[in-house]
């Protein structure tokens, strides 16, 4: 299965989706903002088969987070979550590096239809 790296400050969702996402038998690893995010993305070296980046956090948060990751390694897919339409829109504009964006709040079926998604070997 995929290596997944989350960065979610919410605690609950942050449980919610490693929950939902180990038991599909991904290795999860967690981070509650941005700037934890990208220390453990260095510190792997980028050996992720997903980013999955809540957009709104502090310190730093996930669009700022999703161009740091796309120009230091530019083959990690991403995806974003969030709840606010106009984080939502912000997003809009980096097609070409984000995947997809998922709303909050979500079903289990659909953080997993989603993850599956971006997962998916290209045809």
């Amino acid at each position: 299965m995929a290596r997944i790296l989350i960065a979610e400050d919410d605690a609950e969702v942050r449980t919610l989706v490693i929950r939902a996402l180990a038991i599909q038998g991904h290795e999860v690893t967690a981070a509650e903002d941005g700037g934890e995010a990208l220390d453990i993305l260095n510190r792997e070296d980028g050996r992720f088969d997903l980013l999955l980046s809540d957009i709104k956090m502090p310190v730093m948060d996930g669009i700022a987070l999703a161009l740091t990751a796309t120009r230091d390694y530019p083959r990690l897919p991403i995806l974003l979550m969030t709840g606010y339409a106009d984080q939502r829109e912000r997003a809009h504009g980096l097609d070409a590096i984000v995947r997809d964006v998922l709303s909050k709040p979500f079903t289990l079926p659909e953080l997993r239809a989603a993850v599956a998604a971006v997962l998916a070997p290209a045809a």
